[in-house]
């Protein structure tokens, strides 16, 4: 599949969004953000690798394009896949800002993704950075408010829910440009 050369991708803590975006960068995507201090293991088949954009990260959640490329060497042309937790709450600037861009929204019930967060180690998660969150009260606050704002985005937008074809809890919407524009594969 052609993808656009730039997408945002979204979920909440413990919404498997992470191994997600593992898949779908093996597809071809620009991983020159992945580096060693970059990378969280918990098992064989989770983790995180590459740049987290976020509150306390080494990126901020901004919108800013030199920001968004920072983390990469500049010398793919293949997609980049921002991942950002927060990019939950700004969807409707992305959409407005990145016309271009594709939108990749990751969803799981609540209770479910607080409790694989946690599970996967919790605060104890050496990359990315979950000090902002403070708690696992405030964790779950910040996850019911991720969560509904991933869902209006997609009832706005009319997007069609598809299951992972792995974790059946897991759904994933996507909104990609309508107009041709050039995409990288």
């Amino acid at each position: 599949m052609k993808y656009p050369s730039r997408i945002f991708l979204t979920g909440v803590p413990g919404s498997r969004w992470s191994g997600f975006a593992q898949e779908l960068e093996s597809q071809g995507f620009d991983t020159s953000d992945r580096t060693p201090e970059r990378t969280y293991t918990h098992n064989e088949y989770s983790g995180h690798v590459g740049a987290y954009y976020g509150t306390g990260m080494e990126f901020p959640a901004i919108l800013d394009t030199k920001n968004l490329d920072l983390p990469y060497d500049g010398k793919s042309k293949k997609p980049k896949l921002h991942k950002s937790h927060e990019w939950s709450l700004i969807l409707d600037d992305i959409n407005e800002l990145y016309p271009t861009a594709g939108i990749i929204l990751v969803y799981r019930p609540n209770d479910a993704s607080l409790m694989w967060w946690l599970e996967a180690g919790g605060f104890k998660i050496k990359y990315p950075n979950y000090d902002f969150y403070v708690d696992e009260f405030t964790m779950a606050q910040h996850i019911r408010k991720q969560n509904q704002a991933i869902l209006k985005f997609a009832h706005k937008h009319k997007l069609t829910w598809e299951h992972h074809h792995t974790h059946h809890d897991v759904l994933i919407a996507k909104k990609f440009p309508q107009e041709k524009y050039e995409y990288v594969n």
